[in-house]
């Protein structure tokens, strides 16, 4: 117990202080309103500047697909937080908040006194005052000079914004835990809702948190943070707000208290190989968003940027759920995939590999070169076509076969594995796959020749001589040289686009936090280039379309006799797969094989009897025409099932290259023999080397 002459000290001590400073008051007030010609404007302090926001990420019709966020920052105009959500906030934190100018010096008499009990009166700090502290005096020592520093910007900050402003901005700035910066961003992490939607008893509860955010956290504390919820409620009740009774105040405070952290479902924030390719060019790549590294970065992660992509959602959720078809490995085979749009050369799907995790999956497959196996014929046999081949002349495709070769002349290059096929036609030999016919046809063709075709038909930022060299290998035609899922995919858009190529793209536009003023947008190139005339790729894609009627793809024609041509391929020892297809519309293509490096998928177990549709893989190896295949299928299936059968974008009045291919080859004009004669393989016709 306390004697009575404390008790007498402390009234005592505690009333002169409190007429200390109500005599003070108008000293006071004149100092902090005093103006002279050194009073600087917040705005030129440094700190009050645009609020730091996330930027986010959105798709070809507008849809989120991730988000850039040092921390979960949001912003929340004042028009969409709910004005009980506000009571809520003056009924906590500052209730005189309309009627003061910065400082409630009533507030800080009230707090003398309250440091002489429990404390249970609000703090004498005013809304306006803890903006000033949030925004410009966090990295400064709390010394005697803090608090007049606070007061003073606190008055100056009331005549540079008005009261709504100064609210709208506490909203913004407070931390509310679990990364959350802002109301908006905290109303998603606690409740999994818009802050348009909080309650009064959720609001009463967010902006009881933000004073100790660890402390109070309901999931870790939830007594303590029940208490702080429940006295929060109190005073929302004092000034009229609601009309609970005690007991009521309590359950309803330990019904809405949060029991766990969420997060919208329908607004993705995770990170993908496609968002980590968005920020890697943003970054490293371009100077779009300010000239150093470090304005780049403060400007993604921190500006609140609207970042239009190419993706298409619903066509990368096909993908995502297509890949899904390869099973857990022992080899670690993963499998990459990217979807084109032809007529633009938008990146409408990209899968990387396993979904990205840092640490373990940062590498994007999609982007990362590998040996092309057979898949490299589509560039041969558009290269054959354009020098004027024809797809019924013949060639021999007899294993084994012996051809020059350009590296070292004293050893020939002999092929002994893959299919035997006799003396037969073009379009055979591409249905069939057969390494013999297509090794003497690049030759015949010349190898620069179609190394410059790859160039033509795959340009793109990523693939150009100078930065990735294409050799003239006499093992070209088995796939020797290395290229992207991304490369491959552009390739067959030349062809399925009737020769006119578009570059690979998947950045539209960027505006800036106010989504109206356009930071920059994409040159839009609507004719493209020629990559091969129209009557070479006409005749290619005629071509390829049997390869999934009759040819090494026959398992996986698209449903309903849906328009596609494709091309597998496998490289040696079955280390790379490949399956590459296309349809009027889309160029999808599809690797598997183990990232870590050239791993056989030979004797795998998990490959053994999977059951795809009506076909049994019933061997545990993998080649273009299994798995890669059937998961190009698996995801083109639902993409095209709005597109009629018929569609194409062929001109009526010409052959149309989608339509049926005869099953069994006509008798051909010309009969290829590569030993009488390789009149090109040695003469360089462009950049190929």
């Amino acid at each position: 117990m306390w004697s009575l002459r404390l008790v007498v000290a402390v009234l005592l001590s505690a009333l002169l202080v409190a007429a200390l400073v109500v005599g003070m008051a108008p000293r006071l007030w004149g100092m902090l309103n005093a103006h002279d010609e050194t009073a600087i404007s917040l705005y030129e302090v440094g700190g009050f500047t645009g609020l730091a926001e996330r930027s986010v990420v959105y798709d070809v019709q507008g849809r989120q697909v991730g988000v850039f966020q040092a921390e979960n920052s949001q912003q929340a105009l004042f028009s969409e937080i709910p004005d009980h959500v506000v009571d809520a906030l003056l009924a906590v934190e500052d209730r005189n908040f309309f009627e003061h100018r910065g400082v409630d010096l009533r507030a800080v008499g009230r707090q003398v006194l309250a440091n002489v009990n429990d404390g249970a009166s609000g703090g004498a700090s005013t809304i306006t005052q803890q903006v000033v502290k949030n925004e410009l005096l966090a990295t400064l020592p709390r010394d005697g000079r803090y608090k007049l520093l606070q007061m003073r910007y606190a008055v100056l900050l009331e005549r540079e914004l008005s009261k709504e402003q100064i609210l709208e901005r506490w909203f913004n700035t407070n931390f509310y835990g679990y990364n959350a910066y802002g109301i908006k961003a905290a109303a998603e992490v606690y409740f999994g809702k818009d802050v348009r939607d909080l309650t009064i008893e959720e609001g009463a509860f967010l902006v009881g948190l933000v004073r100790a955010p660890s402390a109070y956290d309901p999931i870790n504390n939830r007594t303590l943070s029940l208490q702080r919820f429940i006295v929060a409620l109190q005073r929302v009740r004092a000034e009229g707000h609601i009309t609970l009774t005690d007991d009521e105040i309590v359950q309803r405070a330990a019904d809405v208290l949060p029991s766990g952290v969420r997060s919208r479902p329908d607004e993705p924030v995770q990170r993908t190989h496609f968002t980590e390719l968005v920020k890697d060019y943003l970054l490293n790549q371009t100077t779009i968003l300010g000239a150093t590294y470090q304005e780049r970065y403060a400007k993604l992660f921190r500006g609140g940027l609207r970042i239009y992509t190419t993706l298409d959602r619903d066509v990368q959720a096909s993908a995502d759920e297509a890949v899904t078809l390869l099973p857990d490995n022992s080899v670690n085979a993963q499998a990459a995939l990217v979807t084109l749009d032809n007529a633009t050369g938008a990146i409408r799907a990209m899968v990387g590999g396993k979904p990205f995790k840092a640490g373990e999956n940062e590498v994007n497959l999609a982007m990362r070169r590998r040996q092309t196996g057979s898949s490299v014929k589509m560039f041969i046999l558009a290269a054959a076509l354009e020098a004027g081949v024809e797809s019924d002349d013949f060639i021999d495709g007899t294993l084994p076969c012996t051809l020059p070769n350009p590296e070292n002349p004293d050893e020939p290059f002999v092929i002994e594995d893959g299919v035997s096929e006799p003396v037969g036609s073009l379009r055979r030999m591409t249905w069939l796959s057969i390494n013999c016919a297509y090794a003497k046809l690049s030759q015949i063709v010349g190898l620069n020749r179609v190394v410059d075709r790859i160039y033509a038909m795959s340009a793109s930022e990523w693939l150009t001589p100078e930065k990735h060299p294409v050799y003239a290998y006499a093992s070209l035609a088995t796939g020797a040289n290395e290229l992207s899922v991304v490369d491959m995919a552009a390739g067959a858009q030349s062809i399925a686009n009737l020769g006119v190529h578009h570059e690979p793209y998947f950045l539209e536009r960027i505006y800036e936090r106010d989504n109206s003023t356009l930071l920059w947008e994409r040159a839009v190139s609507v004719e493209g280039t020629e990559a091969l005339t129209r009557p070479t790729a006409a005749k290619t894609v005629d071509i390829m379309r049997g390869v999934l009627r009759s040819g090494t793809a026959r398992r996986t024609p698209l449903a309903n006799e849906r328009p596609a041509a494709g091309k597998t391929g496998t490289q040696f020892k079955n280390t790379n797969a490949w399956f590459v297809g296309f349809t009027p519309q889309y160029s999808t293509v599809v690797w598997v094989g183990d990232p870590r490096g050239y791993t056989p998928m030979r004797g795998v177990p998990e490959f053994r009897d999977q059951i795809v549709g009506q076909w049994k893989f019933a061997r545990n190896t993998v080649t273009g025409a299994t798995y890669p295949a059937h998961i190009w299928k698996l995801h083109m299936d639902p993409v095209v099932v709005s597109v009629l059968p018929t569609s194409t974008t062929i001109d009526p009045t010409e052959k149309n290259p989608y339509a049926p291919v005869p099953s069994i080859p006509i008798a051909g004009n010309i009969v290829y023999d590569c030993a009488k004669g390789l009149p090109n393989w040695a003469q360089p016709t462009g950049v190929g080397g």
